[in-house]
């Protein structure tokens, strides 16, 4: 883990009994800390409290798993939890500490569960990979954005709705002026343009 600075938020892909969703980490000593919001792998971990951790380097794969959209991955048995993880991939395996409780925003009140990850073995091995180019943040955070979208036309919230329909629409421009090809681009901006048209 001495990879891992602590204080510094790191996205990575977390792996629970049945599903993958992309989520925001901080080390603080020998834990890694995440917020789950309802869903999936909240349930997962509530029933089950173990996940996988992945590094990965592959901005597509985030996305895709954070939309809920069909992955292209491998999975084999962890090595020291009942569930499988992401072959390949650069990983820490660990027992999940959670607190449920209810946070309020921008968009409103939401359940949310507070993770901590204590290690039970890790699997990261020196990789050498280009790093992430500018283009590669806006699609990631076109993602994020598209994701908050959802829940502010489901709750009606017209004016939050505009709002982030503006940042990924700006997010998007700058995607491709600095040179992103990623069809997902697209794929987002056509989401994000029919969610406001069917929860104006």
């Amino acid at each position: 883990m001495e990879i891992l600075k602590e204080g510094k938020v790191y996205e990575v892909l977390l792996t629970t009994k049945s599903n993958i969703t992309p989520v925001g980490i901080t080390r603080k000593g020998n834990r890694l800390n995440f917020r789950l919001f309802e869903g999936k792998s909240a349930n997962d971990i509530k029933e089950h409290p173990y996940g996988v951790l992945h590094i990965t380097w592959d901005v597509e794969l985030l996305v895709k798993a954070a939309l809920n959209l069909p992955v292209e991955v491998e999975f084999e048995n962890a090595k020291s939890i009942p569930i499988k993880k992401i072959k390949g991939l650069p990983s820490i395996e660990g027992r999940i500490e959670f607190v449920e409780r209810e946070i309020e925003d921008e968009l409103g009140k939401a359940r949310v569960l507070e993770c901590s990850l204590v290690p039970t073995y890790e699997d990261i091995h020196p990789l050498f990979f280009p790093p992430l180019s500018r283009a590669d943040f806006y699609l990631l955070e076109m993602g994020i954005h598209l994701t908050r979208l959802y829940v502010a036309t489901r709750s009606l919230n017209v004016k939050e709705a505009q709002k982030l329909y503006s940042k990924i629409w700006e997010g998007y421009r700058l995607y491709k002026k600095l040179g992103g090809e990623s069809e997902l681009a697209e794929k987002i901006m056509g989401f994000a343009v029919a969610a406001l048209r069917w929860n104006p």
